[in-house]
């Protein structure tokens, strides 16, 4: 019997037969609620952005969210639905009309530096660093987004150990980072 590459027999006499494969990494679970969720959320964002709702492309819509979801549940949820993600989900609810409000005071700054008369004095591009305290890649994803989407501010970069690099177009803009943005993400993943 031939062996595979990576495969070894055991040492043990009595179990030669048996083949032991090396460990790998954990390999992604797919559930029925991790599927079912997925569709969902796909399902609402194609209703409200596509402005179509004729039978033929409900249907149509309704097909490509359900071959997404079973295609790809387990990248939205790789360890699967946990009892948590309720609370979890309902705490980022409650971050988002904050993160809009942030969005809205910093189009409102821009918008100042971009009319004054005194632009070119009062823009001061700058490149910062900062150690963030937030561990889970979800967490430090959603805090680079929100930099991002805050107007004045674009992450440059997330190393691997939670180093940030940000872009920000002034020193205001930049002197709120990390602060109250990472708190409430670390409040909504618990971190």
């Amino acid at each position: 019997m031939a062996v595979p590459e990576k495969a070894k027999q055991t040492d043990d006499p009595d179990r030669s037969d048996v083949i032991t494969r090396p460990k790998s990494e954990p390999s992604r679970r797919r559930t029925a609620g991790a599927f079912v969720l997925t569709f969902l959320i796909l399902a609402g964002f194609w209703l409200v952005f596509s402005g179509k709702f004729d039978l033929f492309h409900l249907m149509l819509g309704l097909a490509a969210c359900l071959i997404v979801a079973a295609s790809s549940s387990d990248l939205l949820f790789p360890t699967g639905i946990s009892g948590e993600f309720p609370a979890s989900a309902l705490r980022f609810a409650a971050y988002i009309p904050w993160l809009l409000y942030q969005v809205l005071r910093a189009n409102l700054h821009v918008l100042y530096l971009a009319f004054h008369p005194r632009m070119m004095s009062l823009i001061d591009p700058q490149v910062i660093d900062f150690e963030s305290r937030l561990t889970s890649d979800i967490a430090r994803t959603t805090f680079a987004n929100s930099i991002t989407l805050t107007p004045g501010t674009i992450t440059i970069s997330v190393s691997v150990m939670g180093r940030f690099t940000v872009h920000c177009i002034d020193a205001p803009s930049a002197e709120p980072l990390p602060g109250e943005m990472e708190r409430r993400i670390a409040n909504v993943f618990k971190e």
